[in-house]
């Protein structure tokens, strides 16, 4: 079983950053994927950005895309995610995934099969 933990949440006020990081404990099979996924209160979960493992080849929700960056740091098995111009509706629990699925840059959360506890992030108007 592999170990994700979050770290680097926090309150920002609009506008504002933030990078999240993921540190995974050693993985036995590498996964295809990693995601961070995010679930606000009374919300369902959902994908924010994904990254191809090999390759780099990333995806991003449409809520994401140019305002955040999915990276990864191969040489300590961790990821991260930077996020711009912060607004109160990404407000949430982000939580880190790792996929084995096919599929996985399709940000389906059936494609992952370990989860972190998430970092909350905080955004204020």
């Amino acid at each position: 079983q592999v170990r994700l933990m979050e770290s680097g949440g926090g309150s920002v006020q609009a506008g504002g950053s933030l990078r999240l990081s993921c540190t995974a404990s050693r993985f036995i099979d590498n996964p295809r994927c990693m995601a961070w996924f995010r679930q606000a209160p009374e919300k369902q979960r959902a994908g924010v950005a994904a990254i191809y493992v090999r390759g780099g080849t990333s995806k991003y929700a449409s809520a994401a895309k140019g305002r955040f960056t999915i990276s990864q740091d191969n040489t300590n098995n961790t990821f991260y995610l930077q996020m711009n111009s912060l607004q109160p509706d990404d407000t949430a629990m982000y939580i880190c995934a790792a996929g084995w699925g096919t599929y996985c840059l399709t940000l389906g959360d059936h494609e992952y099969s370990s989860w972190g506890q998430g970092t909350q992030v905080t955004v204020s108007s």
